[in-house]
């Protein structure tokens, strides 16, 4: 479950959710930075959809390694098909191979068993492949200077990811899955790590509060980077940043106990912060 979730109605060029928040931030680039977070989009799509399916877990195992084994390949100078298109935007700006595999190693971490309550080093090792990875080689695109682009993809990949968690605690216990950190659950007074034991208990608000602040800091602090960097650097993650930290403060505002109703960002809100850090 990674940071760039989408909803339906895709585009049919690149499967991507036209209406969704990545979308949106991406269309705004250059043509040659467009294409190549269309690429990123892609390869994490592809890999994120193995993680996710329903096959056998040694087969998901083995199409994992397989790309680790293709983006080898690539950054060998010898391409397979499916990343021949990866060569020019890599050349371009300079993404790194390791931040590729990081974010299979970030998807394969939900395969040999279902991650549930893990603990807290494991939840930010989780959020630091499948979201921060993904935002080291997006800043790289970005055009932010080192520096400031590894701290912007710490905090940032950070926050979207924990509010992604935040969102998606039913959804996730739907398919097995438990992302909140066990000390939180025992602090809460929680001791179960099933999903829908966790989900049906009265203390769930408890866990989640401390994560919200959590997010909040992080959303903080990528916002600091963000002030110090060119605008047109950060366009597209401040997008991504307002429309998740949105979605933040309406779960806050929804609550953590039951029942619970889906949250998601209204197309003028959606609309307003567009043009408010894209346009205007």
């Amino acid at each position: 479950m990674n940071q760039m979730n989408t909803e339906p109605h895709t585009s049919e060029a690149q499967g991507i959710a036209v209406g969704s928040s990545f979308y949106a931030a991406m269309r705004i680039l250059p043509r040659a930075q467009r294409d190549a977070m269309f690429q990123i989009y892609s390869f994490c799509r592809q890999v994120d959809d193995i993680a996710d399916s329903d096959g056998p877990r040694d087969v998901r195992l083995a199409a994992l390694q397989q790309w680790r084994v293709d983006i080898d390949a690539l950054y060998a100078g010898h391409p397979p098909a499916r990343v021949r298109d990866y060569v020019a935007p890599i050349a371009q700006f300079g993404m790194r191979r390791e931040d590729f595999i990081a974010v299979i190693d970030g998807m394969e971490m939900d395969v040999p068993a279902d991650i549930r309550a893990p603990d807290d080093a494991t939840l930010d090792l989780y959020c630091d492949r499948v979201a921060s990875a993904v935002g080291r080689l997006s800043v790289k695109v970005f055009g932010l200077p080192d520096d400031d682009g590894i701290l912007l993809a710490h905090h940032l990949g950070r926050a979207l990811q924990l509010t992604n968690i935040l969102r998606d605690i039913d959804e996730d216990a739907g398919i097995g899955r438990l992302y909140l950190p066990r000390e939180m659950l025992f602090h809460a007074g929680i001791t179960s790590s099933d999903p829908d034991v966790v989900i049906a208990s009265p203390a769930l608000p408890k866990v989640c509060a401390p994560l919200v602040l959590r997010a909040r800091a992080h959303f903080k602090k990528s916002d600091e980077i963000m002030k110090r960097n060119k605008r047109r650097n950060v366009r597209a993650p401040r997008i991504m940043s307002k429309y998740y930290g949105r979605i933040l403060e309406l779960l806050v505002k929804r609550g953590f106990a039951l029942p619970r109703d889906p949250v998601r960002l209204g197309k003028a809100s959606k609309m307003a912060i567009l043009l408010r850090y894209a346009i205007i």
